[in-house]
């Protein structure tokens, strides 16, 4: 009786999702304002044309995922955000965590048609189970490439606007208003972080906007805390220069000490894998000797 049970709960599942993908389905208000939004955005927008080295093929399923997410409402604000600081396209982030699952899926099949070739038998069990965890493991490997990413770039960004601060510093001592010394600075400065400070000052003057309101609407970009509290800062004492020096060159200081204590925390990390690494090459070696004495007096 279980099999009879089991066939006719699967062909009854399987008559139900079909009914459910034959029947049209109304779509809700929420999804069709979402619709209607992504419309209007890709009118307003350049279409999606990828990146270099991608096939016409996962352009293609980047571009419909992208496009589903839009239509369901997924905006994902904190993703495109990281992203957008790595220089990595949306529809390409999803394009690739979906073919590499896939891969990951077909991945362990294929290996059981080997191993049969082979002359090796599997239960077929097997190669579903390790194919589904596959395909998790392969669809996640894209989140910890750009979370890796994304943690190197704001730490660069940290260090870069250090340097930023010394340099404001020292064009406000030479005279120049805190707009002047702000953009000098950026301009002074080269780096991908610098770019991005440069411009942020450039559409704020484009705009209408405060210098520092926009560093502050790039700190909230790139979620870095340093710049944003520079702008809060400087939107404080922006009328009074000598409070400006002397406010960024403790800045600049504070950065910096925070920086060489991440570097010696780094450093101190890895001297303590190493030395786990030496205790354990240690270790085996003494087994290694000790390994015929034992074998001899226990008469093996």
């Amino acid at each position: 009786m279980i099999p009879q049970f089991v066939v006719g709960a699967v062909l009854g599942l399987g008559l139900f999702l079909l009914g459910l993908a034959l029947i049209p389905q109304r779509a809700g208000l929420a999804r069709r304002l979402a619709a209607f939004d992504e419309a209007r955005s890709a009118a307003a927008r350049p279409a999606y044309r990828g990146v270099a080295g991608e096939s016409e093929f996962s352009r293609r399923i980047g571009s419909a995922l992208a496009k589903f997410c839009a239509e369901q409402g997924w905006e994902f604000r904190s993703l495109r955000s990281s992203l957008a600081l790595v220089g990595k396209s949306f529809e390409n982030y999803l394009a690739t965590k979906i073919l590499l699952a896939v891969f990951g899926l077909i991945f362990a099949p294929l290996l059981l048609v080997l191993a049969d070739v082979a002359g090796f038998k599997i239960p077929f069990v097997v190669p579903v189970w390790v194919g589904l965890v596959m395909a998790l493991v392969f669809f996640a490997l894209p989140d910890l490439e750009l979370r890796q990413k994304v943690a190197q770039r704001r730490r660069d960004f940290r260090h870069a606007v250090g340097a930023f601060l010394d340099l404001v510093a020292m064009n406000l001592s030479g005279g120049r208003g805190v707009p002047e010394a702000l953009m000098t600075a950026a301009e002074i400065g080269s780096g991908w972080a610098m770019w991005r400070i440069r411009d942020a000052l450039i559409n704020a003057r484009i705009t209408g906007q405060t210098p520092w309101q926009a560093l502050g609407a790039l700190g909230d970009e790139v979620k870095v805390d340093e710049l944003r509290d520079l702008a809060a800062a400087l939107s404080l004492v922006s009328e009074d220069g000598a409070k400006v020096r002397e406010s960024l060159s403790t800045r600049a200081a504070s950065l910096r000490r925070r920086e060489l204590a991440d570097l010696q925390g780094e450093a101190g990390e890895r001297s303590q894998s190493m030395l786990v690494a030496q205790m354990l090459l240690c270790a085996a070696f003494l087994i290694f000797l000790v390994y015929p004495a034992v074998r001899v007096m226990l008469g093996f």
